[in-house]
């Protein structure tokens, strides 16, 4: 599996990715291995203000449906529209094509206490 060094992970399997005053956010490739494949996306509105830890998109797969929490607290600036009837980049992209939302208005020290790539494949292998 792949987990690029220029993101930062959270615990939940989201990752988010800072470009310049901005932060996109996805799920990670492990979180879409275990979902299975998605047949829904339900990406937040932009305008929303989404708080650290609270859910602020839901995923469905032919598994189950589950909640994606927000990595750090901001606004949504822009939303996958992609995935409204393209689930499956989420699968198949999970890095570039399948991002879910572009936050804004977000503290920069959030993401700091994010996990890196390497802490993340640690905590996966369980010797976190």
């Amino acid at each position: 599996m792949q987990f690029p060094p220029d993101l930062k992970y959270t615990k939940e399997h989201e990752w988010i990715q800072i470009e310049g005053n901005l932060a996109r956010v996805g799920i990670t490739e492990f979180a879409q291995s275990e979902l299975g494949d998605l047949v829904f996306v339900d990406v937040p509105k932009v305008g929303k203000s989404v708080e650290q830890g609270k859910t602020f998109c839901v995923v469905e797969s032919t598994k189950a449906a589950s909640d994606v929490y927000a990595p750090i607290s901001g606004t949504v600036k822009e939303s996958n529209s992609k995935l409204e009837t393209n689930p499956e980049l989420v699968n198949s992209s999970p890095y570039t094509e399948g991002w879910l939302a572009v936050l804004e208005n977000f503290d920069a020290a959030a993401v700091a206490s994010l996990m890196s790539a390497a802490e993340y494949e640690t905590f996966l292998s369980g010797k976190a």
